[in-house]
């Protein structure tokens, strides 16, 4: 371990956590850090998306803690966040770890027994504790995620189960934690030892030609891919250019019915899967080469095929004892896997259409955000002459990289006068804005990723890169978003739904808006109009009413989600006066 970059890590990570608590006042530096350390795990794979939420009480004569959670994988895997912060590097004993852990197993089971109904009514912790109670009957699997900023030699956690579920446990220490976050790839490798799945697979290697990658041929039993996703999930999936579309696409329709129908078929019907690795390790065999060993094993195409066959296990309890995966896996360099990866990724063959845009980060829509926002100086707001940007984090780290960048303490001043890091802002962000202007609050509330996926699939799908108009746009967005979003916290600064309120608030507030004059204007002078802010504060006690009215009591985090929801706070009377030049007449 090393020392002192740990501990340079773990400076870092301070200087994150208060920057997040800066921007959010009022945000508990423990949630702060729950939030920095998830966004890493998100990005890696680890977890599909994090909400923040904590909750403690006592549970008989121990405790019951929790500090996130998220439904994963449909709603079939319930993910819970335990925390251990602040503890400034101190090393945490294996008992001080199980007894975190066991602290947030004992909240499971408290939701699993109707803990909800002991809660004050109208809070996200109530939410959580609902609808874990309600979603119960179909959780198939519980991950506990241990987060501290202390060290601890604990290498591996026995799982157990609660009422028949399966609960494993995962233990990121500040040290696993800077090796994510200090990997130059964000995503943790994955190496398959295939002993561990009681299999050996034949291959066929091709004829190597002294070329800077080798290829081996193979046939996968469908039922050991289906337990490899079901060891590691998403995480195989990190370099495939698009996230599983479930069953709706016609595709997975098909995949879906030759396993129920035609599972001898497969392999004939079914194009199967390209993978990447860095190292394969084989043993000869009877009959060739047996592949016994993949390093930094990822599915880059073949995704949907994967997750069908293990979603088919799960929900369906399908047999799989016939089917037949056809796999191609090219052994690729650690140091050319950013270069060839995507080209093998988007070249392999597709089975969906593969638009531009569902290249995320590397589109040409993201590229040309991102020139934007390095090239376009804003307005100099009231009072000042200081000329600024706004940085558009293309991918996770670049501001942090391009501020090291400078050698010098003058340079990195310059550095971030011309790029303050309260004017950064990431693809999340983007999503987040820009769906609200579209009026989908109910998509916003979905939370980040999946907010950014529909962002992505519907509204980017096609289009051209952004013209500095658009940028120039994008960034009043962000400007109104934030400003509203702290008006209401000032004005309600304890009540919960913040986040919903605020997206709600703005998208009712569009229909009374010329937002084409308002975006011109606010982007002019960087600020918002404070009559805009005023109608903000006159809204959002009656959005707020609507949102918390959650049709027979129920879950109002659930609620929010629901187009619903969005039609009930559109039909909200509202009477405010706006001036001219920004008052409009409707925005659909």
């Amino acid at each position: 371990m090393n020392a002192n970059a740990t501990e340079e890590f773990a400076v870092d990570l301070e200087r994150q956590v208060d920057e997040r608590v800066e921007e959010k006042p009022g945000l508990y530096r423990r949630d702060a850090f729950v939030r920095v350390v998830t966004d890493y795990l998100i990005e890696d794979g680890s977890l599909e998306d994090v909400e923040v939420c904590y909750h403690r009480a006592h549970f008989g004569r121990s405790r019951m803690e929790v500090a996130g959670y998220y439904f994963s994988d449909g709603g079939h895997v319930l993910d819970l966040i335990a925390v251990d912060y602040p503890v400034g590097g101190e090393t945490l004993s294996r008992n001080q770890v199980t007894q975190k852990l066991r602290w947030t197993r004992n909240f499971a089971q408290a939701c699993r027994d109707g803990w909800y109904l002991r809660m004050e009514e109208s809070t996200k912790e109530y939410d959580l504790a609902q609808k874990v109670h309600t979603q119960w009957p179909e959780i198939d699997k519980i991950r506990i995620f241990l987060l501290t900023d202390g060290r601890s030699s604990v290498t591996s956690l026995a799982g157990d189960d609660l009422d028949g579920v399966p609960v494993v446990y995962e233990l990121w220490d500040i040290e696993r934690i800077r090796r994510l976050a200090t990997s130059g790839r964000q995503e943790e490798p994955i190496t398959l030892d295939l002993a561990d799945f009681g299999a050996e697979v034949p291959c066929l290697p091709a004829v190597s030609d002294g070329s800077d990658y080798r290829c081996l041929m193979a046939v996968i039993p469908g039922k050991l891919l289906a337990e490899i996703y079901e060891r590691h999930g998403a995480k195989l999936l990190q370099r495939n250019v698009r996230a599983f579309l479930q069953a709706r696409g016609k595709v997975n329709k098909g995949i879906n019915e030759t396993i129920r129908t035609h599972p001898e078929r497969f392999l004939a019907y079914n194009n199967g899967i390209s993978a990447t690795a860095t190292d394969v390790e084989t043993t000869p065999g009877p009959d060739g080469p047996r592949i016994i060993r993949l390093h930094d094993f990822q599915i880059v195409n073949g995704g949907q095929t994967t997750a069908s066959l293990h979603h088919a296990v799960r929900r369906d309890r399908a047999d799989l004892s016939r089917i037949q995966v056809a796999a191609k896996i090219t052994v690729v360099p650690p140091e050319l896997l950013d270069e060839l990866v995507p080209r093998i990724s988007r070249y392999a063959n597709s089975q969906n259409t593969i638009n531009e845009a569902d290249f995320e980060s590397n589109s040409p829509f993201h590229i040309q955000l991102e020139r934007h926002s390095r090239s376009l100086w804003a307005p100099a707001p009231a009072g000042s002459t200081r000329q600024t940007h706004w940085y558009y984090e293309r991918v996770r780290g670049q501001y942090d990289v391009a501020r090291s960048g400078f050698t010098s303490t003058r340079q990195r001043k310059e550095f971030e006068a011309d790029f303050p890091k309260s004017q950064k802002f990431t693809k999340t962000d983007a999503a987040k804005y820009e769906m609200t202007f579209l009026q989908q609050p109910h998509v916003v509330s979905l939370g980040a990723q999946k907010c950014f996926h529909t962002w992505t699939l519907e509204v980017l799908a096609g289009s051209e890169p952004p013209s500095a108009r658009r940028f120039q746009d994008l960034i009043a967005k962000k400007i109104f978003f934030d400003r509203a979003r702290r008006e209401i916290q000032l004005l309600h600064p304890k009540a919960g739904y913040l986040a919903n309120v605020t997206t709600y608030t703005i998208a009712r507030l569009l229909d009374e808006l010329d937002v084409d004059s308002v975006l011109e204007r606010i982007w002019r002078t960087q600020s918002m109009p404070e009559a805009l802010l005023q109608a903000v504060r006159d809204l959002c006690g009656p959005v707020r009413e609507v949102l918390l009215a959650a049709p027979g009591s129920g879950n109002v985090t659930e609620w929010c989600k629901k187009p619903d929801c969005w039609k009930h706070v559109h039909d909200i009377a509202w009477h405010g006066r706006l001036p001219e030049g920004l008052r409009g007449g409707g925005n659909a």
